[in-house]
This record gives structure tokens, sequence and C-alpha cells, in this order.
């Protein structure tokens, strides 16, 4: 099981902020897609970072079960 760490408004799109996965191996540009057509959102993801198991990730790093994927979005202040 992929553990999935939602924050701010992708926690608000999706109604939860923890999603666990079943999947065994994934790439986060998978886990990205299908979040994105499950919650009819396909903008979730711009200008988010992710991270794998506390460590910055890019879409093409793979993930697997025991993992935990977090999804940070962008941080804006003034």
């Amino acid at each position: 099981m992929i553990k999935v760490l939602l924050f701010a408004g992708m926690q608000e799109r999706a109604g939860t902020a923890e999603l666990q996965l079943d999947e065994v191996r994934l790439r986060i540009s998978d886990i990205k897609s299908a979040l994105e057509k499950k919650y009819d959102s396909p903008q979730m993801f711009i200008g988010c970072l992710s991270a794998v198991n506390e460590e910055f990730a890019d879409d093409d790093t793979e993930v697997s079960t025991g993992d935990t994927v977090a999804f940070i979005p962008p941080v804006s202040g003034g």
C-alpha cells in the first residue's frame, strides 16, 4: 500500500488529507494523473512539489508499497 498525503487546496478537492493506494509500484506522474481524473480536477497538481519518504522527488520517481508520497502546494505570502 502507498500512502498519499494531500495539503491545502488538494486536500479540499479530495475531501481528505490522506489516501491509501493498493498498487505495488507507480510513478509520481501516474499518481497525479489518477487523482486528477478521480477528482475531476485537471490542474490539481500545478506548481506543487512532490516528496517521497520526506525527500523531494520528481514526476519520474517510482514509489512502491510502504512509501509515503506527499504533494506540497506552492506557498504564497504577502
